[in-house]
């Protein structure tokens, strides 16, 4: 599924930054804050996903920005304009549900024309904007289908026209792929994302779907019990993570306990640090400043292993699961450290026999003890 290429290019052409500052929400009856001052700054026509997992804030947030709920304090501003008490009617913003939200008695036509006949929109200029965001849906032969008569992907394509045909300055997703299968979800990640694209829209995406994040974002913005842990591209997050609990949270990791021995002379774009750790000294990658004798942990990805005979760290292979197109290896090695090493199936190794393996030191990221 791709976008069409044939409508006209002037829709939604709009750019605009996005400032969260500060942003604290605390709901009646609950101890603990939902979001707990959050900082987030976009730059014009990115893609930044709000990652983490249900209660993490991210839902939240996003209603803060569209204007469903009102933070006890911070601000909330779109270019230098303060929208922090505005009402949602008043901020120009595009936003589709999970459950898409349409109108079920009116047309695919109809369910668009609706947001333009509350701006008082003309007939001339709203046909315009429904035929042009119709094609670019490609739902240009379903204008006067009623939902009921659409397909999930296709009810899913409505609701972004919907968004998108009152031009707005900002779009707004919350969790909108959750109810469709995963065949599906993962033609519509593309989909959404080439049309996010063409748009050239700032798009703030809620998902709890770490796949989505790392596909569609410029940025993602973990989130965990109403904080912010770290905003960042979607590498720099996969394998450079800045806190412990970022690793754990973002796909499979090894973590393992170690002190910093001192520097190595490797080369390459990060310093490496000798690391001593259970399985011995460990080459590891940071960039920044740290001192001998400091409790760090190394995070190391189970792909980035691999078994080789004269490897330098050995480990007793207690079990095997082959997963299609890998085979994940729990590995027991000196010190009571365990690891998973993820190899192609050509690679596999056995149950019960003691492995030698090795990794590179650039995949082996430091994640400070305090951090």
């Amino acid at each position: 599924m791709s976008v069409a290429t044939d409508a006209s290019p002037a829709l939604g052409r709009r750019t605009t930054r996005v400032s969260l500052d500060g942003l604290r929400k605390t709901f009646a009856g609950s101890a603990a804050p939902a979001i707990q001052h959050l900082d987030l700054n976009t730059v014009e026509g990115e893609f930044i996903s709000l990652l983490g997992p249900s209660g993490c804030g991210k839902t939240t947030t996003l209603r803060c920005v569209a204007g469903f709920e009102f933070p006890d304090q911070g601000r909330v501003r779109l270019n230098d304009e303060d929208i922090t008490d505005l009402p949602p009617e008043k901020r120009d913003i595009g936003m589709v549900f999970q459950n898409y939200a349409l109108f079920p008695h009116l047309t695919v036509a109809r369910n668009l024309a609706f947001g333009l006949e509350m701006r008082g929109v003309g007939k001339a200029d709203m046909k315009r904007r429904i035929d042009e965001v119709l094609a670019m849906v490609q739902l240009t032969t379903m204008a006067e289908r009623y939902p009921r008569q659409l397909s999930g992907g296709q009810q899913q394509r409505v609701a972004l026209a919907r968004a998108l045909v009152i031009e707005p300055r900002l779009l707004l997703l919350d969790e909108p792929l959750a109810n469709l299968d995963a065949v599906l979800r993962e033609d519509m990640r593309v989909f959404i994302r080439e049309l996010q694209k063409r748009v050239g829209i700032t798009t703030l995406y809620v998902t709890h779907d770490q796949a989505e994040a790392m596909v569609m974002s410029d940025r993602v913005a973990v989130m965990l019990g109403g904080r912010l842990l770290q905003f960042d591209v979607p590498e720099a997050i996969y394998l450079r993570p800045r806190s412990i609990e970022v690793a754990r949270f973002i796909g499979r990791s090894n973590l393992i306990e170690g002190r910093v021995e001192g520097m190595t002379d490797a080369a390459g774009p990060y310093p490496t640090y000798r690391i001593r750790t259970p399985l011995g000294d460990v080459p590891a990658c940071y960039d920044q400043p740290l001192a001998s004798g400091q409790a760090v942990h190394v995070t190391i990805r189970p792909e980035a292993i691999r078994f080789q005979n004269d490897g330098p760290y050995t480990g007793h292979v207690q079990a095997t699961y082959f997963l299609g197109s890998t085979v994940e290896h729990t590995v027991q090695c000196a010190g009571g450290q365990s690891l998973l090493v993820q190899t192609a199936p050509s690679q596999r190794m056995d149950a019960g026999v003691t492995a030698a393996f090795a990794f590179d030191p650039g995949h082996a990221w430091i994640v400070a003890a305090d951090a």
